[in-house]
């Protein structure tokens, strides 16, 4: 073996081993560049110090066999700024899971990984021009960023990629071909629970209080008082079979069933996630092709990431899957092990988290 080959087994198939008796100290002596040096040492102490997380720790130096020693890094990388070390383990576990090697492990980072997008202060910044292209950097409001957003993913071609058509868009908006951005307005929607519908409904409810989607408040007697239409919506939801709804069967969920689905979970299903429910798509649990209906009981928001790895097929267990409980989505682990992503759906408000 030649000392390339040698060098490409170490990074490569004996990636683990290298890290397991890799030497700081011995690597700086040898001139090894002071910050690849010191990562190289952060993974030896990741798969190989000491952590109270004994068992993911263990799974994850299984996992990490057949991956490069850059594979490993680039994992570290994207996962260094997640405070929470269970969370950065459940994260360092599931990229481990990613086949088709560094550039897949990327693209994953990216979807299941979002960058920090809280401003430290409103600015705009630009980048110094590279190969004739530049970079700029907006940071303000969460609202402004969620209305130029959903501006931009308007009438976009869902059979090419969305973020060239999202800054073609832009620009047309800056040179007056295209209209603006207009902001969005709240839609407020009033959750009821169904046994509370009919007590109203009879005029027994007078006492009784409800949540609206913007965080207000009515009684049973404004309810009836009030004038239902574009100023307002009403969702009624059961406490064990979720969101009622007049269901349809075509492939494609409606509006209605979309928001609903929104309610009950409000970001996408999967354990972790940060991508809110109106940026996601509308996952059939059981598959369509496999029989799965456009109902309610049968839809979860997943975003595109995730619905593309879910076990559809659930003798394949893989990646997991998202499941149903009470009319809520929930991730079913390949072992069998199930987790919510939020507290925050409709359901919890409405009925407590054990329902």
């Amino acid at each position: 073996m030649n000392p390339f080959d040698a060098l490409i087994q170490a990074m490569a198939a004996e990636s683990m081993e290298t890290l397991r008796h890799f030497d700081l100290s011995v690597a700086l002596a040898a001139s090894m560049a002071p910050e690849r040096a010191r990562a190289w040492a952060a993974m030896q102490d990741v798969y190989y110090g000491t952590t109270k997380f004994t068992r993911k720790q263990a799974l994850a130096a299984q996992k990490a066999h057949g991956f490069s020693i850059d594979e490993l890094a680039l994992i570290e990388r994207r996962i260094s700024g997640v405070k929470d070390t269970a969370e950065r383990w459940r994260l360092r576990l599931e990229l481990l899971e990613v086949p088709g090697g560094y550039r897949a492990i990327e693209r994953a980072a990216r979807e299941l990984i979002p960058a920090d997008t809280t401003p430290k202060k409103k600015q705009v910044a630009f980048s110094r021009p590279r190969n004739g292209r530049a970079r700029i950097t907006i940071d303000t409001t969460d609202r402004n960023a969620a209305d130029l957003e959903h501006r931009l993913r308007q009438n976009l071609d869902p059979t090419t990629p969305a973020a060239p058509q999202m800054e073609q868009e832009f620009w047309r908006i800056l040179d007056g071909t295209a209209e603006g951005v207009v902001a969005a307005a709240p839609r407020p929607i009033v959750m009821v629970p169904i046994d509370a519908h009919m007590r109203i409904l009879a005029g027994a409810g007078d006492e009784i209080e409800l949540v609206l989607t913007d965080g207000t408040t009515m009684t049973g007697a404004e309810y009836l008082q009030h004038e239902f239409g574009h100023a307002l919506e009403v969702a009624a939801f059961h406490p064990t079979h979720g969101a009622v709804n007049l269901y349809r069967t075509k492939r494609l969920a409606n509006q209605k069933q979309r928001d609903l689905a929104a309610m009950v979970s409000p970001v996408c299903a999967f354990p972790g996630c940060r991508h809110g429910a109106y940026a996601c798509q509308t996952h059939h649990v059981t598959p369509w092709q496999h029989g799965g209906e456009t109902n309610l009981d049968n839809l979860a928001p997943l975003c595109r990431y995730h619905n593309r790895v879910n076990d559809d097929d659930p003798t394949r267990r893989k990646r997991g899957r998202i499941t149903m409980d009470r009319g809520a989505p929930i991730w079913a682990s390949p072992t069998g092990h199930h987790h919510t992503n939020t507290n925050r759906g409709a359901l919890n408000q409405l009925f407590g988290p054990n329902r």
